[in-house]
């Protein structure tokens, strides 16, 4: 049963909102302008407010949708969380496009809340003050995604299963942001607000 809950958690995963909506706009690949990422903050650059909001909502509910699909199969709690992993997978390696996708962020926020909300909520307070303090959405994306597991561990009130599944999901985003993380160390990451091209 855990098999049909990833296939079709990828193929959630891997409706891209953002490429959707760009080419509905401006008849554009997202991909091929501000950052080049296909997601809520790239598409702030290049479409504006309301779109980036749409797609923020949106690519979080991927997460929220393929958690409680998987309860409702009653899968055990690691297929449950592995589920939320498989759509991250998915928006980051769309079968759809070529397998370039965004970077997960929006996703993996809606997989977190669905399985600890509390500890993502913690954790999204401390990643907003950042991004409010720094305007670096990246820094506070990273803080959001390595604080949720850590906080979940100290609570200890959730399966361990989740913590180890969520380990992945914060080595993956780190492996995604790679070049952000270069960037940010070298002073060069984009601010909040910067325009695409």
């Amino acid at each position: 049963m855990f098999i049909l809950s990833f296939i079709i958690a990828y193929l959630i995963g891997s409706v891209s909102f953002s490429y959707l909506m760009t080419k509905k706009i401006k008849k554009v690949d997202i991909r091929k302008y501000g950052s080049g990422n296909a997601g809520a903050t790239n598409t702030l650059r290049v479409l504006g407010v309301g779109p980036a909001i749409c797609v923020l909502l949106l690519d979080v509910l991927k997460g929220v949708v393929v958690i409680l699909l998987a309860r409702a199969m009653h899968l055990e709690p690691w297929a449950v969380a592995a589920t939320g992993l498989i759509a991250i997978i998915g928006h980051n390696f769309p079968i759809f496009y070529g397998f370039k996708g965004g970077k997960g962020v929006a996703t993996t926020i809606g997989v977190f809340a669905t399985l600890s909300f509390l500890p993502t909520l913690i954790a999204a307070i401390i990643a907003i003050i950042i991004i409010l303090i720094t305007r670096f959405v990246s820094l506070g994306s990273l803080v959001l995604i390595i604080l949720t597991p850590i906080i979940s561990w100290l609570l200890g009130s959730f399966p361990l299963s989740y913590i180890y599944i969520d380990v992945l999901i914060v080595l993956l985003a780190l492996w995604q942001h790679r070049a952000n993380i270069k960037r940010l160390i070298r002073g060069e990451e984009n601010k909040l607000g910067k325009k695409g091209a």
